[in-house]
């Protein structure tokens, strides 16, 4: 956890600076993280399960370490032994409209392993459009939400993909 604070804050200064972001409050991006150990044993009927459903993190960035299994479908992105998968979250979105969906599936053949670690707004933040969306004439596509709501939102209903962000939508 101390090590992905260093990882998280280079990653979001970079994006932010790709962006064209002055200036944004750190603890809104990175205020709280959460760590998650996922195990998904060996299914012999892999197609009949999904580990997780197709969805996006709720997080500002999620930095994940996974093993060397992967089972993606959709889009196969082979595992690279050592490596970190950097996935854009909700929180993220809500601000300068950037995320990625996703989903765990099963696999026949070996046990698979994961750990996530999700950068979070803290719980009491307002999030929503960055100011230079708003300054460059942009439309919002997103309102500004208390970041516990859009959390307890999430976690209410199955996973649909990104049908949770329309929470946010204007």
């Amino acid at each position: 956890m101390r090590s992905s604070k260093t990882v998280v804050k280079k990653l979001l200064k970079i994006l932010m600076n790709g962006l064209n972001v002055k200036e944004i409050d750190e603890s809104i991006l990175m205020g709280s993280k959460r760590i998650n150990l996922n195990y998904y044993p060996k299914c012999p009927n892999p197609e009949l399960t999904v580990g997780v459903g197709r969805h996006s993190d709720i997080s500002t960035l999620t930095v994940l370490l996974q093993d060397d299994i992967g089972a993606m479908k959709w889009v196969n992105v082979p595992p690279v032994s050592g490596s970190l998968v950097i996935n854009v979250g909700d929180a993220l979105q809500i601000m300068r409209d950037l995320c990625v969906e996703h989903r765990v599936t099963a696999n026949g053949n070996d046990n698979r392993i994961s750990v996530p670690v999700f950068a979070n707004p803290m719980p009491s933040d307002i999030i929503g459009p960055l100011a230079e969306v708003v300054e460059n004439g942009e439309k919002p596509i997103y309102k500004h939400v208390l970041y516990s709501n859009y959390v307890k939102h999430f976690f209410r209903k199955a996973h649909d993909g990104k049908a949770t962000i329309d929470f946010a939508k204007v």
